[in-house]
């Protein structure tokens, strides 16, 4: 699977009802960083119901400048949750498909 595939990929609950598109991936660095990089693993994916644009590193909650821009992306990012690895059912070319007892975790750029 190459991730950037993923992004911009419908997701959908598993009924199939559409929830968003990826927006991005989330992943967390387990250890120090060896010679070159750290090893990541991929924690979860964001899902955006309306865009999937890139945050722009907004997300952050100490990045709040420039305040239009920021504010642009927190209206347009709006509802935006994050889906665990263990809850996508299913990776496909079509969409995400999730596990029927998902939890939806509350993206930092929600208001």
């Amino acid at each position: 699977m190459i991730l950037t595939d993923v992004l911009g990929t419908d997701v959908v609950d598993s009924a199939g009802k559409r929830l968003g598109e990826v927006s991005d991936l989330r992943f967390a660095l387990d250890s120090a960083p060896s010679r070159l990089l750290s090893k990541a693993r991929l924690v979860g994916i964001i899902v955006s119901p309306r865009t999937a644009s890139s945050f722009l590193g907004f997300e952050r909650q100490n990045l709040s400048q420039p305040w239009p821009l920021a504010q642009l992306l927190r209206w347009r990012h709006r509802g935006s949750f994050m889906v665990l690895w263990e809850d996508i059912a299913k990776v496909g070319e079509d969409a995400v498909t999730l596990r029927p007892d998902f939890t939806p975790y509350e993206s930092e750029l929600t208001p």
